[in-house]
């Protein structure tokens, strides 16, 4: 099976970061956003990859390309052949398409560009700046046990701000940024081929009429996921993420 990640937006959030590179290549821990999100699914033996770039894709393009000499120690002999010896340190068992999805195109027509990439029967899909330690194997199950064309991971957003807890005019408690009841759309997708049917010619949000017809016909499933999640949206963000990395809270991390 197939993971598609979304990579070719602006990220205007960040533009402290992005400004000179796109959201996936923002660095946690010395290592892109993108190889993380890569990571996760490739502890479950998820190991072809689709990447949707954009804006700044000649980048994302170039880091794969470098990206064995970046990440493992090598001698190069420049007194002959320039023969060049490698000392593995890191060798991710990958297989990586690059598809440029436009400078300004939507979610739902990136996805749409890579369908002819797109040869079995279920693919996954998500975003390049969002990281967890949802269960892939799980979401996969539970999504053909449930046999509808899409299941998306809902997960439990914090609150943006504290919460009071009043009674009578009187404050009875302080609630620092709890985790909410509500689902949002935590990405981590399983989609069925047939949902390309539903994006049709025009450039359009996957988030908004795909998405609302497949509520209407009732093939949206949701994977309820009540770990870890965290969207990196903002340079406030990457800090807090690099911060809980430095700490040695990976929570995100399942992988040696």
């Amino acid at each position: 099976m197939k993971a598609v990640i979304l990579c070719g937006g602006k990220g205007t959030r960040m533009r402290e970061e992005t400004e000179y590179r796109p959201k996936p290549l923002v660095e946690i821990g010395g290592k892109p956003i993108l190889w993380h999100i890569m990571k996760i699914y490739s502890q479950y033996g998820i190991n072809e990859f689709i990447l949707c770039v954009g804006y700044k894709g000649d980048m994302i393009k170039q880091y794969f390309m470098d990206m064995y000499w970046r990440n493992n120690d090598f001698t190069l002999d420049i007194n002959g052949d320039e023969k060049v010896t490698f000392h593995t340190k890191e060798n991710e068992n990958w297989k990586v398409t690059i598809v440029d999805t436009g400078l300004e195109t939507m979610t739902g027509g990136r996805l749409k560009k890579i369908e002819k990439y797109i040869n079995d029967e279920d693919f996954l899909m998500t975003y390049g700046d969002g990281v967890s330690d949802v269960n892939i194997k799980e979401s996969i199950e539970f999504h053909r046990i449930k046999g509808k064309l899409a299941t998306i991971t809902g997960v439990h957003p914090m609150s943006p701000f504290g919460l009071l807890e009043v009674d009578n005019g009187i404050v009875k408690a302080f609630k620092e940024k709890p985790k909410l009841k509500d689902l949002i759309n935590g990405g981590y997708m399983i989609l069925n081929r047939k949902v390309f049917s539903y994006l049709g010619e025009e450039d359009c949000m996957f988030e908004e009429k795909p998405l609302s017809k497949l509520v209407g016909d009732l093939e949206l499933a949701v994977y309820e996921h009540n770990g870890f999640w965290t969207a990196i949206d903002t340079f406030k963000d990457i800090e807090k993420i690099n911060k809980m990395w430095k700490s040695g809270d990976r929570p995100w991390v399942g992988w040696k």
